[in-house]
């Protein structure tokens, strides 16, 4: 008996000596009552988890002011129930500048808050809360530039260290040289955990991964005031990303993927690939879930589901525009539903920026291969497909989707595509109308709300169109309007119309 319970306790302590260690900053010399900047007490802990092999830094309740801090491998930042961590507000804490990327773009930079460079094995957990306490860096980004005349001492170190960067095709923000930290950005890093938190008041974009292979971000809260480019969650160029139950409000884009952009994107040519998003609730924000528009890189892979989006601007926004390059391809979006979007609930738009008609080049985007279903939406305008004379949108199916509208569908310069079983029921104007565009199955489009004197359907300038199954609603007068001296090859089978009428060109139809 003896023998065993020797080998117990052996077994017993060969496990605790190999679990994970824990290292109480308040042991390293930080404070919880935000009387002392913890900067250096946090490195100090930080380095002796990291000199052990690894280890959970941990903070427990209370308010601590710190400076920037940066992970190492296998280190797990756990900030538990009633901690918080304040981030100073003191520009001069955030150097020297380090490797970055803003907006897309390679740059040495402001220290992001957190930061981790070609490390693994990292994690932020908890649920306490980190605040960037970003209005200073706001206020001071968007005013400091218009009437000077000489470049401060941040500008001149900027420019000391990028004199070789890499510009996109309008460098009006790097030449600033002035670029606000994100709050937490791992670059060229493995196995990054980031869950429970609550995160507020981010200087810049809030989650930014970069470069990154497996990462999960989970049970996040970003709470964000009105602000300029304060974005929730923005992975670039990462690999195998997993986004889900996390609860967004932010000054800018709930969640968006990104891939560099223009020149510099194509140069790094690392695309944003095999991502999956579900489970998330996405309020105040310029877009719920929005792909580029740097994506110079290329999107590739990613399915959202599951997600509900109340009062975000629009709902799914995928934008590039001539320069930019790269692809967008195999996106699948299903399960969602939208209310108090102000704008439209769906957007593949390539001329986010106006730039002149060009030559197909690696300059030239493309989006394809894009899915969406099992959609409600409650919205301004339904939904908006803008591609390029030269690089239609192609590849687009709408499936078993329903959106409460002021206005309709609206598409111009697009291929292949379909909608089945799509109702939109407009305030004003037809629920689907479509210019310039090739291929087309309309396969049980409907309104609920006709509107006397408006077509459901308006066709201009297309060609090869398959409209078929439409049954309409009582009270219907007119069906489609064909026009347009290029439209050709438009077929009608299978409508239930009713007494509506079909108007082509001049001519009147039953």
């Amino acid at each position: 008996m003896k023998k065993i319970i020797l080998a117990l306790a052996v077994l017993i302590f060969s496990a605790s000596a190999n679990a994970q260690q824990f290292y109480n900053v308040l042991k390293y010399g930080a404070k919880n009552d935000s009387s002392k900047i913890a900067t250096q007490a946090i490195t100090k802990a930080i380095s002796a988890a990291s000199k052990a092999g690894g280890g959970t830094v941990y903070f427990p309740a209370g308010k601590y002011l710190t400076g920037p801090i940066y992970l190492k491998s296998n280190i797990t930042i756990f900030i538990d129930a009633g901690a918080e961590l304040h981030f100073s507000d003191n520009f001069d804490d955030y150097l020297p500048m380090v490797q970055s990327r803003y907006e897309g773009v390679d740059v040495m930079s402001f220290s992001p808050l957190f930061y981790a460079y070609n490390e693994t094995n990292i994690t932020i957990t908890g649920r306490g809360k980190i605040n960037g306490h970003g209005k200073k860096w706001w206020d001071y980004a968007l005013t400091f530039y218009k009437n000077q005349t000489a470049r401060n001492k941040y500008q001149l170190l900027f420019d000391s260290l990028n004199k070789n960067i890499l510009l996109p095709d309008d460098p009006t923000q790097m030449t600033r040289g002035f670029l606000r930290p994100p709050f937490i950005q791992p670059l060229y890093c493995k196995n990054v955990l980031i869950e429970g938190i609550t995160i507020t008041n981010s200087p810049f974009w809030t989650v930014t991964p970069e470069f990154c292979e497996n990462v999960t971000i989970k049970g996040l809260t970003i709470n964000n005031p009105k602000s300029p480019n304060t974005d929730g969650i923005n992975p670039s160029s990462c690999r195998y990303v997993h986004i889900s139950d996390c609860h967004i409000s932010v000054g800018d884009d709930c969640i968006t993927i990104k891939s560099g952009k223009d020149l510099p994107g194509r140069t790094k040519a690392t695309p944003a690939e095999n991502y999956t998003i579900t489970n998330c609730t996405m309020l105040s924000g310029h877009g719920g879930v929005v792909i580029g528009s740097e994506m110079s890189g290329d999107v590739k892979k990613i399915v959202i589901s599951n997600c509900v989006f109340d009062g975000t601007d629009r709902g799914i926004r995928i934008k590039t525009a001539r320069g930019r390059g790269g692809v967008v391809e195999d996106i699948r979006v299903d399960n969602i539903v939208m209310k108090n979007i102000k704008d439209q609930a769906i957007v593949l738009d390539m001329e986010y920026s106006r730039v002149k008609p060009e030559p197909v080049s690696e300059r030239t985007p493309q989006f394809r291969n894009i899915r969406f279903s099992n959609i409600t939406a409650y919205t301004k305008k339904a939904m908006y497909i803008n591609g390029l004379d030269e690089m239609p949108v192609s590849e687009i199916s709408l499936n078993d989707c329903v959106f409460e509208t002021e206005t309709g569908i609206v598409m111009k310069n697009a291929k292949d595509i379909e909608l089945h079983n799509v109702r939109v029921n407009t305030k004003t104007g037809s629920a689907l109308s479509i210019e310039k565009s090739t291929r087309l199955d309309i396969d049980g489009l409907t309104t609920a709300k006709p509107i006397d004197a408006v077509p459901v359907i308006k066709l201009i300038n297309v060609q090869d169109v398959l409209l078929r199954n439409c049954w309409l609603f009582a009270g219907t007068k007119i069906f489609a309007s064909i026009n347009g001296a290029d439209t050709k090859n438009v077929k009608l089978s299978n409508n239930e119309t009713g007494d509506a009428t079909v108007i082509y060109g001049d001519e009147v139809k039953k």
